[in-house]
């Protein structure tokens, strides 16, 4: 299992989605308060819509931007809570292709690809 994980979500049609062929993941969306958390998330990386890193671990790592606590269940997906944001977003069932069950924390890290301009 690892211990540190990353995506390239990117905007199509001002939705955030990301692509990961390694479990089978083409255009998943980001909806229900996770797509307003990543508009936080990117405001300082330019041009994100065009794909940025997200780095995500269910342990804290050097860097990281943001910690984010399990809330509930609910549809087969997670709430979790950005409590310095006041903000909460909904993680649908693709999140058991990364974790064998929920974890109660998620750190995360937004970075520019590299290249990016």
């Amino acid at each position: 299992m690892n211990s540190l994980y990353a995506i390239a979500p990117y905007k199509v049609e001002e939705m955030w989605v990301f692509d990961d062929p390694s479990v089978g993941l083409r255009r998943e969306p980001f909806v229900s308060g996770a797509d307003e958390i990543l508009d936080v998330l990117t405001e300082a990386i330019p041009n994100a819509e065009a794909g940025f890193k997200l780095i995500f671990s269910p342990l804290p790592f050097p860097g990281y931007d943001a910690r984010f606590t399990w809330v509930r269940s609910e549809h087969g997906g997670n709430w979790y809570s950005w409590s310095e944001k006041k903000m909460e977003g909904w993680l649908c069932p693709a999140l058991f292709h990364y974790f064998d069950q929920a974890p109660l924390e998620i750190y995360v890290q937004a970075k520019p690809r590299k290249g990016a301009c």
